[in-house]
C-alpha cells in the first residue's frame, strides 16, 4: 500500500462521505481523481484489505434483533458449516476459536426472534449442527478506528 492507499482507507473507515458522489469528494481529500479512488478501493478489496464497505446500524433502532451464536463443529464440518453460516445475509462475522466447547463464533442480526430461530434452524438441518444463541444482555457500543 501506498500513502494514497492509507489515506483513502483512513476516511473511509468513519468519515465515508454521504454524497452524491463520494469518492470524488475522498478523492478530492487525498489528491486523486473519482476514478482512481474507485479503482484503489477495488483493488483493496480484491486483496483483501478492505473486506465490506457499508453502514453500521444499530440493529434495535431498526426493529430487528441481533445475537450472538456460538457452535461445535468437527473438523471434518467446519467448511460445509462456514459456508452454510455465511449464505445467510444477517452474518456479520463468522470465526473460529481455540476452544473445546464452542469452536466456531458469529453474530446474527435479523427482523425478528421467529427470523433469528427460522435461521439458526436452517443452519441445523444443512449442517447437523444447532448453534447456541448468546443474545446481549447489556450493550457497549465503542467507535474504533485503525489508523493506517
Amino acid at each position: 500500500m501506498d500513502q494514497h492507499d492509507r489515506d483513502i482507507l483512513n476516511i473511509i473507515q468513519s468519515g465515508f462521505p454521504l454524497a452524491a458522489r463520494p469518492y470524488a469528494k475522498v478523492g478530492r481529500q487525498v489528491g486523486l481523481s473519482e476514478e482512481e479512488v474507485i479503482q484503489r478501493v477495488r483493488d483493496l478489496k480484491d486483496r483483501g484489505i478492505i473486506r465490506r464497505i457499508g453502514g453500521n446500524v444499530w440493529a434495535p433502532k431498526v426493529g430487528y434483533v441481533s445475537t450472538l451464536c456460538g457452535a461445535k463443529v468437527p473438523e471434518e464440518k467446519l467448511d460445509l458449516f462456514a459456508e452454510t453460516v455465511n449464505s445467510f445475509p444477517g452474518v456479520t462475522h463468522n470465526y473460529c476459536r481455540d476452544n473445546e466447547i464452542l469452536n466456531v463464533w458469529f453474530t446474527l442480526i435479523v427482523p425478528s426472534q421467529e427470523d433469528l430461530e427460522a435461521t439458526l434452524t436452517a443452519i441445523q438441518e444443512k449442517t447437523g449442527i444447532l448453534p447456541q444463541s448468546f443474545p446481549a444482555l447489556k450493550t457497549y457500543k465503542i467507535k474504533v478506528d485503525f489508523e493506517v
